[in-house]
């Protein structure tokens, strides 16, 4: 794995997401991702792989609602695996169990794509190296191919244990309202670059990787905030080098007016189209 998810650049920790029914959706992620149970409640489960630090939390709001359509929030996170031979267990695993997926090769990663039973968005993906990626006036080149699903599937044949060591949640990409207003929030309030465009979306990094967050109003210009107990997304964590860093981000957001709000250990503000961040160290 190379350095893209580790002080001092950016990234995306924790994803918080909200389901309908908790056990269903624990169930699904234990058994068809492959993650592990860190700690539950009634309403609550943490999902880990080092059996430390939660990467996914869901939570199960009172009277949840179905996802609501044509709204901001979450359109996927994705978890990044080590290498092209996991890809090709985790693949092979889904093929068994039967699970719908799509899939695409985007030059920079090899990624499969899934829904969880209420319809939340995940990507599974693997990185290229970073020496193979394209350059140009600062922007990463990026499509969407067919995926060489042959190619990966022959990469080897070990058994499927869940999700190995050293997965991370390597991007988060939202449904915003307003493409400009979110593209000023994710870079001059947060800190993170611009580092592609693609019609109505734009992919954000830190430390040049292909992207550690991307916004689209392909739910619609204006898409209005999901209702509080609908599924969807809850809350995501950006990990940040040092207490001054976080600090001067906060400055920057109160600054373009954004409301942060200090909690116990994080702060918490939200973008323009009201996803929820909690910025933490």
């Amino acid at each position: 794995m190379e350095h893209f998810h580790q002080k001092p650049t950016l990234f995306v920790g924790e994803v918080n997401i909200k389901v309908k029914n908790l056990d269903y959706a624990s169930t699904f992620y234990q058994n068809i991702i492959g993650l592990q149970v860190l700690t539950q409640s009634d309403r609550k489960v943490a999902l880990t792989i080092d059996g430390k630090t939660p990467l996914l939390t869901l939570e199960q709001p009172d009277n949840a609602t179905a996802k609501e359509e044509r709204t901001s929030g979450l359109y996927h996170f994705a978890i990044l695996l080590p290498s092209r031979t996991d890809l090709s267990v985790f693949l092979r695993h889904l093929l068994q169990t039967g699970y719908p997926l799509g899939a695409a090769d985007h030059y920079v990663s090899e990624a499969l794509y899934l829904n969880d039973p209420d319809g939340n968005g995940i990507e599974v993906y693997r990185d290229r190296p970073s020496t193979d990626w394209t350059w140009r006036n600062r922007l990463v080149d990026m499509a969407t191919e067919p995926l060489d699903a042959q190619g990966i599937l022959s990469e080897g044949d070990a058994e499927w244990r869940g999700l190995p060591a050293g997965t991370l949640m390597g991007h988060i990409h939202l449904h915003v309202s307003d493409l400009q207003k979110a593209e000023e929030f994710y870079t001059k309030g947060l800190g993170f670059n611009v580092v592609s465009y693609y019609p109505q979306a734009v992919f954000l990094s830190s430390g040049g990787y292909h992207h550690h967050i991307a916004i689209n109003t392909w739910q619609g210009e204006g898409a209005k905030q999901p209702s509080e107990n609908s599924v969807g997304l809850n809350w995501y964590t950006i990990v940040y080098p040092d207490a001054a860093a976080r600090d001067e981000t906060v400055k920057k957001l109160r600054q373009l007016g954004a409301t942060v709000q200090e909690e116990a250990d994080y702060y918490l503000t939200r973008d323009p189209s009201g996803n929820r961040i909690r910025l933490v160290v």
